[in-house]
């Protein structure tokens, strides 16, 4: 259905050098089994890219891959320009889904024994413990032991293990999951100041309103393959459902004449009427409301109200992957 499409951004003259790391016809076979096939990224240094797929569409055998712990059937993986396999592994920092903890040691010793497997120097290492602790409010909890933190403790402790060797590229597999509101917000902030040091980050996520809100570009995976990359905001605009516009008119009888002559609007996918309401699903939306007002105008109709629900990025997802769920 989507071709050899990857990629709806307009072309840019970005460098090799403006990338952190480039993805080349990566590709993973189990036996007759194509897990990935031919995926093609370039992400830029200091971006935040989203990397979004349902269960089983190959995003965790492609992080697996990026990062060195899966070897590909065949493609490259450079980092800076350079093979995965020639670049220092403190380059990257992993956060998986998973817990990762020693939960009968402190928040902090966690912390120093990350330090020491990296062999930063000890004052190093303190010095980062207390900065990251710090950012992820829970200094408090620095003499605590990680089977007494709550569920929301331990993840933000996962994520500061990440990143605390201060690696060029982080990459966050569902960071947020399990977190209250709250959490979410201060773990977006952090996440946002890796991005504002330079960091490059990778986000996995099944939340869309997530990725919508962190991420520089989105690259949605199906079946193994690339199925689109481009920014959320153009995302939006161009796939997907459209946007929603109700429009309640002074005189409803006046309904039908009015939608009638909203099927000459180029870009109008459905036109319905619900509870006396004209209801309007478009591609940006926006950029036809002058012409809609203008034929309303023509008919003699009278807008009383109107409101617009933007196509969101839950949207683009299930158009291009469907509603099905996956185990």
């Amino acid at each position: 259905m989507f071709g050899n499409v990857q990629s709806t951004e307009q072309s840019s003259d970005h460098t090799a050098d403006a990338f952190a790391l480039q993805v080349q016809g990566l590709t993973k076979r189990y036996g007759d089994l194509v897990a990935v096939h031919d995926l093609n990224l370039q992400i830029r240094k200091g971006e935040i890219f989203g990397f979004l797929g349902p269960n089983g569409a190959g995003k965790t055998t492609s992080i697996n891959m990026i990062v060195g712990l899966l070897s590909p059937t065949s493609g490259a993986v450079l980092i800076n320009g350079k093979d995965r396999a020639e670049v220092p592994k403190r380059s990257i920092g992993i956060c998986p889904q998973e817990l990762v903890l020693w939960d009968e040691l402190t928040c902090a010793e966690n912390l120093i024994v990350m330090g020491d497997m990296y062999d930063l120097p000890r004052a190093v290492t303190n010095e980062r413990v207390h900065s990251l602790l710090a950012e992820l409010a829970f200094s408090e909890k620095a003499k605590t032991r990680v089977s007494q933190l709550s569920g929301g403790l331990k993840r933000r402790l996962n994520i500061a293990l990440a990143v605390l060797h201060d690696p060029d590229i982080v990459v966050l597999d569902e960071p947020s999951a399990g977190l209250d509101p709250q959490s979410r917000l201060l773990l977006w902030d952090f996440i946002r100041s890796l991005k504002g040091k330079g960091k490059t980050i990778i986000l996995t996520t099944h939340a869309m309103e997530e990725a919508d809100a962190l991420s520089d570009r989105v690259a949605i995976i199906d079946h193994g393959k690339l199925l689109q990359l481009d920014t959320p905001g153009n995302l939006k605009k161009t796939i997907g459902a459209g946007d929603v516009i109700e429009m309640q008119l002074a005189e409803p009888e006046q309904n039908e004449t009015v939608m009638n002559a909203l099927k000459s609007v180029q870009g109008i996918q459905e036109i319905n009427e619900v509870a006396g309401k004209i209801t309007i699903r478009a591609l940006n939306a926006l950029s036809r409301l002058p012409e809609i007002i203008e034929l309303v105008d023509a008919t003699h109709g009278r807008v009383s109200d109107i409101s617009l629900r933007e196509n969101t990025l839950e949207d683009v997802f299930i158009y291009l992957t469907g509603r099905g769920l996956r185990e």
